[in-house]
């Protein structure tokens, strides 16, 4: 963010438009040369190798290093858990510390908003500030080495949002790549630290690729055609690597074009060329065994890690910290002859280029060694939590009132009384890749702070406490009272506060209990019921439950944790305490009907509460380990039942009511935007929530979040989840067609802003140009402000398919009210380029662009044309070797592996499936058809060649015979008749079979 005068630019054009660090950006590690652990070590220090030696060059020190290791050390440091090497001095190092918004799993650390959150800020100088405090806290507790240490960081994560359903939502940054490679830079280059040469933390990007579904997230296909893959997927990961922001990625679960990720050839033939430096490439934990398991790819493990190791992954993430199977595996197959000891050197001379940056073989361990444990919730990063919680803050609606203005911010010098109501009220949640809070400071604090003494603020969670007493026998279900409650039992006569729980709805069904008595919440151990639980969380989240009512009233309480599935547990899902009281599972039939007694009617509350106040502020939304997370995707985007029925109760109560959604993905709220005055939306933003929401609820802080993914108004606006080719199926703000609840680039002001008409350097630009587009933005409220500018393009005109609209570069801009400043943002040519299938290349076409500037992807204040002198895409040509994957569009097919190590091929999965090749010329007459094609099936079928349509004039049909087996290819030819002109060429097949190339000459 820039004072007025002076925008920051954020146009991703690497080198041009976002800052990076200098190549080989980075910081080095703490570790002494020397090991403790002994006199071999000593004598390995002493002995002086040149490895050693800070005065040689990186590349000279890893080569010494690297002759002095045996092949059995070489084979151990392939492992996640790399041991030491007492005889080199050289102690153990393990990858993967998870820093996705704050370090995660260590303790006590820094929480910053999630991802999702800190790329609503639209700020990389912030997240490049995020990036290095979370960095410095790496740092601080590798003093420690504490249990899970590590400088590999496994953050940050830049695969698309795609979808709002999915499951890791949070995780992402933006459903557009520009905008998260934009993020993804600034955040990476904090990590890395600001020293030319060595790095603080070593950042690896995930997960490489199109990984956007939890549903049989190992074996899921994501289909990705030649023009989807390059323009949108690839484009998310490319920024970060090429402008040496991280060192190197994780690969994903899930297969791309029938090839699991795990052994994606694209890790050296495309992701390494994107980067100046070496990068280090890992597998997500425990996929190099889902390769012989659940993808059966391989049939055994020796065959499965020489495959991932000859594709470019450089460290298996395996079997925790029994690394002795990857060993094993590896050695069998260097034994074997699949891979050679040249092939150990490569993925070692990777692992140990990170270390040496890392400064673990300096004498003193680089110039970030001096990091202290100091740093860890330090005074400096609490005032950045806070600044970027509440920068995150979107304020969806604000609508003016019958009396006045519009209802926020609020008057704090007129309001006597606030109720902050709702179930998140009063708590702030973690996510699976959150760190522990230091300290939390919740909604209904943070405004309490903000108003001081006086007992302003009232309220309460607005959930209902219950007893749930057994029908038959009158014994109430009884927790603990101590910190660690007790097993849940049976037999209590009266309801007191160990019989009490509080019920929160997260929706479809599912809710937590917590306990009166300790305030912690139910859960199950495998064995018994016992109120310890913090809050909800783990692996197998294992405190939901379901009350499913009866006809005659009675509740039975179902167990609807995360691994309560047939398979586990049979048809054990139900509450009934045995003989000695203490409550078990059981099947339906035999569950206990519980008659559930209402102690604290929760909206009832909350509106008596609401009734009595100036203004009501209901929070409301999401905990980020139920109803969708890792593992699971969303099946519902709606406002839990209750919730919603709680914003409806309390806003009849008073409408002046404010609605704080705090969710992890977006909602279909669209009641609560056709009736609510005001809302507004943060994700979970860590330990200053509450402080963050008052400085933007009472205007000390002006919001201007902006939406990075789309809020859609139904769940029917989505094709499937697994529809992965956005181009095909209209996703995303770049091709969605219908209305939006709340659009990409989204977030209202406190202030208004005008925009002037956009300028430009020129009214032409060549290929390899580049022009400013200038636009003059005045503040035109009486309040300071920031306004979010965005830039989009539109082609005019293009052989293929182009975006309705498509973001290609945007400004935080801070005016103080009444000023005024230009705004120039830089637009190069080559970011209006498009992935050209005809001849596997990018182009920029020759023709005209509308260069667009507002506020929104659907608020456009103002419109200019540019003229690029680019090129036309000439016919197709398909006398030569055309790869069938390259086609312009299909229907019934999917992208198979042509073979398990490399190329694509197109499968077809049902009959008269069809691909399609747009405007070729076939000259004065194409005679002969050949094809490469598999055919597992029995007989034989058909290759059809037609014109103009799938079902156009056939000029040549081949018989395809079975091969027997999916990557046993023949060539088949068959004689053309009339294949003359330019037309558009189907390709049709009668059944299932497999084409990897064609040529018509």
């Amino acid at each position: 963010m820039q004072e007025q005068g002076t925008p920051r630019r954020h146009l991703l054009a690497l080198g041009i438009a976002v800052p990076l660090a200098a190549a080989g950006t980075g910081t080095a590690g703490a570790v002494p040369a020397t090991s403790r652990t002994g006199r071999a070590d000593r004598a390995g220090a002493r002995a002086g190798h040149p490895f050693q030696d800070p005065g040689l060059p990186f590349a000279e020190r890893v080569e010494d290093l690297l002759g002095r290791l045996t092949r059995g050390e070489k084979i151990s440091l392939l492992h996640q858990h790399q041991p030491a090497v007492p005889r080199l001095g050289i102690r153990s190092f393990r990858t993967g510390t998870e820093a996705l918004h704050g370090l995660a799993w260590l303790g006590k650390a820094t929480v910053f908003p999630q991802a999702l959150g800190l790329a609503s800020t639209w700020n990389p100088a912030l997240i490049e500030r995020v990036g290095a405090a979370v960095g410095d806290e790496a740092r601080g507790f590798q003093h420690e080495r504490p249990k899970g240490w590590g400088l590999n960081l496994w953050a940050p994560v830049v695969n698309l949002l795609r979808d709002p359903r999915w499951g890791r939502n949070e995780e992402g940054y933006s459903e557009d790549p520009y905008l998260t490679g934009a993020v993804s830079v600034a955040y990476g280059t904090g990590l890395q630290g600001e020293d030319p040469r060595y790095l603080k933390t070593a950042p690896t990007i995930k997960h490489y690729l199109a990984n956007n579904t939890e549903r049989n997230r190992s074996t899921s296909d994501s289909i990705l055609p030649a023009r989807v893959r390059q323009e949108y997927y690839e484009a998310a990961f490319e920024p970060a690597l090429s402008g040496d922001a991280v060192t190197g990625v994780m690969t994903s679960y899930n297969l791309v074009n029938g090839r699991p990720a795990t052994v994606n050839p694209g890790l050296n033939d495309t992701v390494r060329k994107w980067a100046k430096r070496e990068l280090f490439h890992v597998t997500d934990a425990d996929a190099p065994n889902n390769l012989v398991n659940g993808q059966s790819y391989y049939p055994t493990l020796a065959e499965a890690d020489a495959a991932a190791l000859t594709a470019g992954i450089d460290s298996f993430t395996s079997d925790s910290e029994d690394s002795s199977k990857t060993v094993k595996a590896l050695t069998t197959a260097l034994d074997k002859g699949l891979i050679s000891e040249s092939d150990l050197d490569t993925a070692v001379r990777h692992l140990l280029a990170i270390r040496f940056r890392l400064g673990e073989f300096d004498p003193d361990g680089g110039p970030y060694a001096k990091i202290t444990k100091s740093v860890v919730d330090s005074p400096e990063h609490r005032a950045l939590a806070r600044e970027t919680a509440r920068e995150a803050i979107v304020l969806l609606k604000n609508a003016p009132q019958r009396k006045g203005g519009a209802l926020l911010p609020l008057d704090a010098r007129r309001l006597e009384k606030v109720a902050v109501v709702g179930p998140l009220a009063d708590t702030l949640y973690t996510d699976w890749y959150s760190g522990s809070l230091p300290y939390a400071v919740t909604p209904r604090e943070g405004v309490a702070e903000r108003l001081g003494s006086g007992g302003k603020v009232t309220g309460g969670e607005s959930v209902d406490r219950i007893a749930l007493r057994n029908a038959a026998t009158g014994a109430y279900l009884t927790a603990g009272s101590g910190a660690d409650g007790a097993v849940l039992t049976e037999r209590a006569t009266s309801a007191g506060a160990t019989e009490q729980f509080d019920v929160f709805d997260w929706g479809q069904g599912i809710v937590t209990l917590r306990s009166a008595a300790n305030a912690k919440y139910l859960g199950y151990d495998g064995k018994v019921f016992r109120n310890d639980q913090e809050q909800p969380g783990g692996w197998f989240v294992q405190q939901q439950f379901t009350l499913v009512e009866q006809d005659d009233g009675t509740r039975l309480v179902r167990y609807a944790g995360y691994d309560a599935r047939t398979d586990w547990f049979g048809d054990k899902e139900y509450f009934k305490a045995g003989e000695d009281g203490t409550v078990t599972l059981v099947a339906e039939k035999d569950a206990t009907r519980y008659r559930a007694e209402t102690v604290r009617d929760g909206v009832a509350e909350a509106v008596a509460a609401a009734r009595d106040a100036d203004v009501a502020v209901v929070v409301v939304g999401t905990m980020p380990a139920i109803n969708g997370r890792e593992d699971h995707d969303r099946t519902d985007m709606a406002l839990a039942e209750g919730q919603a029925a709680l914003v409806k109760a309390v806003h009849r109560a008073n409408p002046r009511t404010v609605v704080v959604l705090e969710s992890s993905y977006p909602q279909t709220v669209n009641w609560e935007q056709a009736h609510i005055p005001a809302l507004v939306w943060t994700t979970h933003a860590g330990q200053e929530t509450g402080n963050a929401l008052a400085d933007v609820l009472f205007g000390d802080h002006n919001p201007a979040g902006r939406l990075t993914q789309t809020w859609y108004r139904s769940q029917d606006d989505l094709p499937d989840l697994l529809e992965y080719d956005i181009i095909k199926a209209d996703r995303t703000y770049l091709y969605f067609r219908g209305e939006a609840l709340y659009p990409f680039g989204h977030g209202l002001s406190y202030t208004t802003f005008r925009y002037g008409e956009p300028r430009l350097s020129a009214r032409t630009v060549e290929p390899d140009g580049t022009v400013t587009v200038s636009v003059k933005l005045t503040n035109t409220g009486r309040r300071d402000g920031d306004e979010v500018v965005q830039l989009y393009i539109r082609r005019r005109g293009s052989r293929d398919k182009q975006p309705l609209r498509q973001l290609r570069g945007f400004e935080r801009v801070r005016l103080k009210a009444g000023r005024s400043t230009t705004v120039r943002l830089r637009l190069r040519a080559a970011d209006l380029a498009h992935w050209d299938v005809t001849r596997g290349r990018k182009v920029v076409e020759s023709g005209v662009v509308e260069v667009q500037v507002g506020a929104s992807c659907t608020d456009i204040r103002g419109r200019t044309t540019l003229r690029v002198r680019g090129e036309k895409i000439p016919p197709r040509d398909l006398t030569g070797t055309t790869r069938a994957a390259d086609f312009d569009d299909y229907r019934g097919v999917r992208l198979v592996d042509e073979s398990k190590a490399r190329g694509e091929a197109v499968g077809a999965d049902e009959d008269r499936a069809w691909i399609v090749f747009r405007d070729a010329d076939l000259g004065r007459g194409a005679e002969k058809l050949t094809a490469r094609l598999a055919r597992e099936g029995r007989g034989s079928g058909t290759l059809t060649l037609r014109l103009g349509s799938p079902r156009g004039r056939v000029v040549g049909s081949a018989q395809v015979p079975s091969t027997g087996d999916r990557y046993d290819y023949r060539t088949v030819t068959a004689r053309l008749r009339g294949a003359r002109g330019r037309h558009d060429v189907y390709l049709v097949f009668s059944d299932p079979m497999r084409l990897s190339t064609f040529a018509l000459r």
